[in-house]
């Protein structure tokens, strides 16, 4: 009989001169999304980090994209982050650690996670273009500075190889997807105990 879970859930809403988001996220889903931030490329990346994270990600997002889009993607990335750390609670009985190696054609990317508590996000992913669809190509490692920032985690993402824009944001999000659905699953080893000799992270 398996470990029950306990409801790994968290609603977290931003709403400030700048955007207004609303944002839903069950850590324990099978990757049903329902994502609009008025950003085409965004909206895709997040339904890619949805479905292949099996997590369950409802966003309704706007912001003063007309000026920039930096606040909206800024944003998002402190509320997701922040839902994620809402969700994993005292963080009792999780994995804590995750990697994944995910290929899109010619890009292949690297993504390693820890959910110790102490947030760090270093991002090697060049871009050769400045935007990749609807959104900037700089903007990308702020979103994940972001979610590492308010998820208090560690991200490293590192692109092997890669030749194409569009191959490499989309195999990053995979990754990134990946990584985190193995730290936060549960390891009935360990049942309700802390993943850490501090016993709290």
């Amino acid at each position: 009989m398996g470990l029950a879970l306990p409801d790994r859930k968290a609603t977290v809403k931003r709403e400030t001169r700048e955007t207004n988001i609303s944002l839903d996220l069950n850590l324990d889903g099978s990757g049903q999304y329902d994502v609009s931030t008025g950003i085409g490329m965004l909206d895709h990346m997040l339904e890619q980090l949805a479905r292949h994270g099996l997590f369950d990600i409802t966003i309704e997002a706007r912001g003063d994209i007309e000026r920039d889009t930096h606040h909206l993607v800024e944003d998002l990335g402190l509320v997701l982050g922040k839902a994620f750390n809402e969700a994993l609670g005292e963080r009792r009985g999780i994995v804590r650690f995750g990697h994944a190696i995910v290929p899109m054609d010619e890009a292949l990317v690297l993504v390693a996670v820890d959910l110790g508590g102490r947030p760090y996000a270093g991002i090697d992913l060049p871009f050769e273009r400045e935007m990749i669809g609807e959104l900037p190509a700089e903007n990308v490692e702020h979103f994940f500075e972001s979610l590492a920032q308010e998820a208090r985690l560690n991200l490293h993402v590192r692109q092997l190889t890669g030749g194409n824009d569009h191959h490499r944001i989309e195999a990053c999000f995979k990754a990134v997807a990946r990584a985190l659905s193995v730290a936060v699953s549960i390891d009935e080893r360990i049942a309700g105990e802390v993943p850490s000799t501090k016993d709290v992270l």
